[in-house]
């Protein structure tokens, strides 16, 4: 079982690898058949090995194997961790990766559904019905990208024969999914990725990453002092002119090279952290930009991480809910709830300005919106993120190509979900734009600047410039 992310998407379209998420956590007695609730996965756990089948109603694929290395913990051969828990009656369950901010939870069934015990069919027509399939059980947003799924199956099965090659077949994949404007559906083939972000906006590459922060470095931050990298580069922070502290974070993985586990990727951004936000800069910040513009994501559980340094108080960061019922898109499981708790030690809560964009990526928006409540007040400056949140599943098709979909929303403490838009900023600026590079200027930036120097509260979920109440920190 594979938890996927928009960074893992934009690294592959690129060349890279994506950092891998792991887990650990006790639990004996978890051997057994289990079926997931959402996700269409079924677990056979016996004799030390977790194997995961991949199911549709046409189908069953077998995924990833993991082998028990502790109580309850399952490693795959790339070294993502997971935890399986049994409760209750002990035929109730749940599985969890470290890095990831919810359970799956997991019912206990008696054998492995008969499609699964005999060999899967294979050749060009069998992959087009698992791949359509797997998105017809799983994707929960065709009706609000106005996508006629069933319309997409009949115009495309038709060009599609025993003879078609695999570069065809590829194509008519490609040109199925390409509609919905997904950054987080891929194609994989192989080396080559089919994806693409909402229309008008970037998706964050390295290439992109390091022409922005030298950009930053090199204008923006001018007369600032105290600049120092942490975590691999992808976190930046610098003491600001006025008493103000500025803060950038490119990514959530990658803070402890490739390869590293999920501990290790937690204590680094300790480390940073504790630097960062020491007592005696928090006592003397003033407001403290934070500069997500380009983020590609990666664990949502580091963004939670972060945000407990800014609160004094606990609050609901969002809530999450997969899509659960292979024939109704509107059903789901149960929402969790994920909060935010504050860190031992020192934290800040003053005013903070976030600044955002199309390049805002995944986890990146779940920390956007892990802050849109923060008691200390967060305000929005920029270009709306990407707009999507879930994690991403990874589902194997019998020709071997690979289809990535999510299945989850994370909605806000009134129920809202912001996938496909993205999370507006209150105040909207340019942000990265040829014209902002030509005349090396930093509009949202500045933005935020003249923001921090008198804060106000905001509406949490309203766009706009209308700023309501006076701030008090949290």
């Amino acid at each position: 079982m594979r938890i996927l992310t928009a960074a893992a998407v934009a690294l592959a379209l690129v060349g890279g690898a994506a950092p891998t998420v792991t887990a650990a956590a006790p639990h004996p007695t978890a051997d057994g058949i289990w079926r997931m609730d959402g996700y269409g996965t079924v677990l056979s756990i016996r004799n030390g090995t977790l194997q995961e089948y991949q199911t549709t109603a046409v189908g069953c694929l077998e995924g990833d194997s993991a082998q028990r290395t502790g109580p309850g913990a399952y490693t795959t051969p790339d070294g993502t961790v997971l935890t399986v828990r049994t409760r209750g009656d002990r035929d109730r369950g749940s599985v969890r990766a470290d890095g990831s901010v919810g359970d799956r939870n997991l019912r206990r069934i008696p054998e492995l559904p008969d499609v699964c015990t005999r060999p899967a069919p294979k050749g060009p027509l069998a992959a087009f019905d698992v791949f359509w399939q797997s998105f017809e059980e799983n994707y929960p947003f065709f009706s609000a990208k106005g996508i006629d799924w069933h319309a997409v199956r009949d115009r495309y099965r038709p060009t599609v024969h025993t003879r078609t090659t695999r570069d065809e077949l590829y194509a008519v994949f490609s040109e199925m999914v390409k509609p919905l404007h997904d950054s987080h559906v891929a194609v994989q083939d192989g080396d080559r990725v089919f994806a693409q972000g909402r229309p008008g906006t970037v998706l964050p590459t390295p290439e992109l990453d390091a022409k922005v922060k030298t950009f930053i470095v090199t204008h923006s931050l001018k007369n600032a002092r105290n600049l120092q990298d942490f975590a691999n580069g992808r976190i930046t922070y610098a003491d600001l002119p006025g008493g103000q502290g500025y803060l950038r974070i490119s990514g959530f993985g990658g803070y402890a090279g490739a390869g590293a586990p999920y501990a290790a990727q937690l204590a680094e951004l300790d480390r940073a952290l504790d630097t960062i936000l020491s007592h005696e800069r928090t006592r003397r910040l003033k407001g403290l930009v934070i500069d997500q513009r380009v983020n590609g994501g990666g664990s949502d559980a580091l963004g939670i991480r972060i945000a407990g340094r800014l609160t004094d108080t606990p609050y609901l960061a969002y809530s999450k809910r997969a899509r659960n019922n292979p024939t109704d898109p509107t059903r789901h499981t149960r929402p969790q709830p994920v909060y935010v708790t504050p860190a031992q030690g020192p934290r800040y809560t003053g005013p903070v300005a976030m600044l955002t964009s199309g390049s805002t990526v995944s986890a990146g928006e779940t920390f956007t919106q892990a802050l849109m409540d923060r008691p200390g007040g967060t305000v929005r400056i920029g270009q709306p993120t990407q707009g999507v949140f879930s994690d991403v599943m990874m589902r194997r098709l019998p020709n071997g190509m690979s289809a990535w979909l999510p299945n989850e929303e994370f909605l806000t403490r009134s129920g809202r979900t912001f996938d496909g838009t993205g999370i507006p900023p209150h105040l909207t600026e340019p942000v990265f734009t040829e014209e902002e590079f030509d005349k090396k200027r930093d509009s949202a930036f500045s933005r935020a600047l003249d923001v921090l120097r008198t804060p106000r509260r905001v509406d949490p979920e309203r766009p706009g410039p209308s700023l309501v109440g006076d701030h008090r920190d949290g």
